[in-house]
């Protein structure tokens, strides 16, 4: 997650909240608001097995997520689990997997949007936005 903060550093407010003039593109702000939403439901949500609910406001709160990753037992990593619609996520029925798989996929799903951030941001600060 740190990449995703640097990816964000020294971007104005209206920097930040722009979209690039890309049909269908969102803003930095809106890209990482979903990468900490996917990564505090898969991380405490999925792998953790706390319960809890997607909130979006809250999506920007991480706290918990040390302490959770803190107490999972890593004899319990390849336990596997059937999600809730909720924490999976829409347009796919939750299919089993392990803890240790939800971890990898908040890696991979993180990695895919920094690179949409970075060409938001590229475009943004040039001016490619309309």
């Amino acid at each position: 997650m740190a990449d995703v903060w640097d990816a964000l550093k020294g971007l104005s407010d209206e920097q930040l909240n722009r979209a690039p003039g890309v049909e269908g593109s969102n803003s930095a702000y809106v890209i990482a608001t979903h990468i900490l939403g996917n990564a505090r439901a898969w991380v405490l949500g999925i792998a953790c097995g706390q319960p809890l609910r997607r909130d979006r406001p809250a999506e920007f709160s991480s706290q918990g997520t040390y302490e959770a990753l803190a107490a999972l037992d890593p004899s319990r990593l390849d336990e596997r689990l059937v999600p809730s619609q909720e924490l999976w996520g829409e347009g796919f029925e939750p299919t089993k997997i392990s803890r240790r798989e939800a971890l990898a996929h908040v890696l991979e799903h993180a990695s895919m949007h920094l690179g949409q951030i970075h060409i938001t941001r590229d475009l943004v600060v040039a001016g490619g936005s309309r």
